[in-house]
């Protein structure tokens, strides 16, 4: 900086602390001016948080945003085009339900709704997909753009209005001292600000219809993904209405109770590799219990027949595992790792899944929130408070 620069600056810093503290008045600007710079600082503040409310509208669940712009950046890091979009609401629901319908299968009643009701539940998960997408294109972007292009503009012309308003302040004040061609400077440059200024902001507010605009293209928005939500809840109606009909009118089946008597007569009767069964063993019956190897596996029963053959349950048991799993852990334990306090499913392409009590190895840390490991040859990102770091990453 130059040294009139820096006298300039010094002037400012004077003039501004002299109305701070000793309360000296600066240079009043008109009523018109000031109506206008205290709209555009309520604009300002508005397009802020009206970005901020939006987005929380759209995407209410605060630990989903963070974990999707976590995911988001990852993703421009590595340089990967496809993005991770927003987990809904109904398509959570709608997967919970078409799960348990295709479990319940096709010949339950209930299964069957649950599985109608699923797909539909999907279906607003895709419309309130599109829903985010409009809103951001035709609402969350122009007001971005709003708020980075004319809003900063005014900004920028307010604050060099203020600086320069400071600067002419102090001159006018110290007339005499300053020579008049530098206060003359001053009080031009005033004024060219002022008009900067206050031109910039007067074509802002007279155009503030491109703002209504963009609210209008909100409404029309959520209009129309409550418009296709109804339409899809009122075939969902439909069909349901239908199978309570359907399960209303056809013939009821009569409970038939299978007696345990029978059941147990016919489980004596069958044979299975020459081997009798029975509810309980007969009196010709031989317990013999060996030892082998200093192991006592279950008793092995011979059973008498009519022709003295004898048929036995052949004795078996599981060998002790080996492994060099401690090796492996020690091993593990040489570099940056963790232990995992719950079990973690990934809901997410690049998420790491994991049980309890497994030796994950550090990678990275994303964020706050966020590592980045291996376990069993896989890499991925994880929760920070889903594990006890056992070795640190070097800081």
């Amino acid at each position: 900086m130059s040294v009139a620069g820096l006298k300039k600056q010094f002037h400012k810093a004077s003039q501004l602390l002299s109305e701070k503290i000793s309360g000296a008045e600066g240079t009043k600007l008109d009523e018109d001016f000031m109506e206008m710079e205290r709209k555009i600082e309520v604009t300002n503040k508005s397009v802020f948080d009206l970005l901020s409310k939006t987005t929380e509208y759209l995407q209410p669940n605060p630990a989903s945003r963070a974990k999707l712009n976590m995911l988001n950046t990852v993703s421009k890091i590595r340089g990967q085009v496809k993005t991770t979009g927003y987990p809904q609401t109904e398509g959570l629901l709608g997967d919970c339900m078409l799960r348990y319908g295709h479990e319940l299968g096709e010949d339950s009643v209930f299964g069957g709704a649950l599985v109608e009701m699923g797909e539909a539940m999907r279906q607003m998960a895709d419309v309130k997909d599109s829903l985010d997408i409009n809103v951001k294109q035709n609402f969350i972007d122009p007001l971005q753009t709003l708020q980075d292009k004319d809003l900063k503009e005014i900004t920028h012309h307010l604050k060099k209005l203020e600086g320069r308003r400071l600067d002419f302040d102090y001159k006018k004040k110290r007339q005499g001292k300053i020579p008049d061609e530098e206060v003359r400077q001053a009080v031009e440059k005033f004024e060219e600000s002022k008009e900067l200024a206050e031109r910039s902001m007067f074509n802002f507010l007279e155009n503030d219809v491109e703002q209504v605009t963009q609210l209008s293209a909100l409404i029309e928005a959520a209009v129309d993904y409550h418009r296709q939500s109804s339409e899809i809840l009122e075939e969902l109606s439909g069909q349901l209405q239908r199978r309570i009909s359907e399960a209303s009118s056809r013939p009821k089946r009569e409970f038939k109770p299978k007696s345990i008597r029978s059941s147990l007569e016919t489980l004596d009767n069958s044979q299975h590799n020459g081997l009798s069964y029975s509810s309980s063993f007969k009196s010709t019956d031989i317990e013999i219990n060996h030892t082998v190897n200093g192991k006592t596996p279950s008793p092995c029963v011979f059973t008498s027949h009519p022709a003295d053959h004898i048929t036995s349950v052949p004795l078996s048991w599981p060998e002790s595992p080996t492994t060099n799993g401690f090796d492996h852990q020690t091993e593990m334990l040489d570099q940056p790792c963790c232990r995992s306090l719950y079990d973690f499913e990934p809901e997410n392409e690049g998420e790491l899944g994991f049980k309890e009590g497994d030796i994950i190895i550090l990678t990275n840390q994303i964020d706050d929130n966020w590592y980045e490991g291996m376990i069993h040859g896989e890499s991925g990102f994880f929760p920070i408070n889903y594990v006890e770091v056992i070795v640190p990453l070097p800081q």
